[in-house]
């Protein structure tokens, strides 16, 4: 499953880790009642009894705190069932059964300024990327149009960065609608404001191929500094490609634009 760069599920785990170590100090492992959690415990004491189990890599515990919980209707436990599921963590891993946790929790919605806003934003990104490759002996087949109105309500409603550089993406592939080199910009400026490498990459791509010789290659050779290594092949194939091309001049001056950049932060 393709991994969202915006909230990361591992980073909301550490958050919830810290949010919860305090209540949990000191707490047995075993699924039992000499735990003082059993299955009929609330669903916010069994997910954090489930949380603290999958970090002491008792896994199959965890799994089954979060099962019930999640029957509860607790949010948080149905995401990281699903997360578990996608990544084959602890279960058989089953995109499919993933992906119908994931429509639970987007179906279900969130309230403004809810505490599930975050899962609730995860698993509309989780559900986008599905759709965008499908799911195979699965009934979930590749929609584009689907992932894209997905991507363009996680930018557009909560200025997701990931999402604005997966729906830029999209727009200047022409996938799930027409190719709108303009839009894919817009989307792929805020993304890269915020320091997204892929968008920083693909912005300055596109300046360069524009004209803006300087600008375009500063903001490639940027990326290359703040992208992830599984990341960084495609973004230096593009900055040597545009390097290749450049005379020296512009050469010289983008790496310095790039250091400032760097430091001071995307302008």
């Amino acid at each position: 499953m393709f991994k969202s760069e915006f909230i990361s599920a591992r980073m909301m785990m550490l958050s919830l880790s810290l949010a919860t170590s305090v209540a949990l100090a000191g707490q047995a492992l075993a699924f039992d009642i000499n735990a003082g959690v059993t299955k009929e415990s609330g669903p916010f004491d069994l997910f954090k009894f489930g949380f603290r189990a999958y970090k002491n890599g008792q896994k199959e515990e965890a799994v089954e705190a979060y099962r019930y919980a999640a029957e509860k209707g607790h949010t948080g436990s149905r995401w990281a069932l699903a997360n578990m599921y996608a990544d084959g963590d602890g279960v058989t891993q089953d995109n499919f059964e993933a992906f119908k946790i994931y429509s639970e929790i987007a179906q279900q919605g969130v309230e403004p300024g809810s505490e599930d806003t975050g899962f609730f934003i995860n698993a509309l990104l989780a559900l986008a990327n599905y759709y965008k490759t499908g799911i195979a002996n699965s009934p979930v087949k590749i929609d584009l149009n689907q992932a894209r109105q997905l991507y363009f309500q996680v930018a557009s409603t909560f200025g997701v960065p990931e999402a604005q550089f997966q729906l830029a993406q999209m727009m200047l592939a022409g996938e799930g609608g027409a190719a709108n080199v303009q839009q894919a910009k817009k989307w792929l400026n805020q993304a890269r404001k915020s320091g997204h490498p892929g968008a920083m990459a693909v912005f300055g791509n596109i300046l360069f191929q524009e004209g803006q010789s300087v600008r375009g290659l500063a903001f490639m050779t940027a990326a290359l500094d703040k992208c992830k290594p599984k990341d960084c092949t495609w973004m230096q194939d593009l900055q040597e490609q545009a390097f290749s091309i450049a005379n020296e001049d512009d050469r010289r001056v983008a790496v310095s634009m790039a250091h400032q950049l760097d430091v001071a932060g995307a302008e």
